[in-house]
């Protein structure tokens, strides 16, 4: 909700697959942090509002929601997974919202 990529990334898995308008790719906890970073630097946060919440059917778990920026909303998905007893995070994606 505030849009702290380094708050975010700790909660990274080893690797972390990234959907964004204009990019997608497979990063390094690091690189992604970074990626999350530029890409918050370019769309100041405003909210987060969570609209649903589950688990998949390979054991991890997922939300969906809208984040809200000064430049737009964007429908966020997150996909978690358990590693070593601790929920990662494993992708995200932000699309554009019309």
């Amino acid at each position: 909700r505030s849009g702290n990529s380094t708050e975010l990334s700790k909660f990274f898995d080893e690797n972390v697959e990234l959907t964004l308008p204009e990019k997608r790719n497979s990063y390094s906890k690091a690189q992604a942090q970074l990626v999350v970073k530029d890409f918050f630097s370019n769309n100041t946060v405003k909210g987060f509002e969570l609209k649903h919440k589950g688990d998949d059917s390979q054991g991890g778990h997922f939300c969906i929601g809208t984040l809200q920026t000064n430049a737009g909303n964007f429908r966020t998905n997150v996909f978690m997974k358990n590693k070593n007893g601790k929920e990662v995070i494993k992708e995200i994606r932000f699309q554009p919202v019309d």
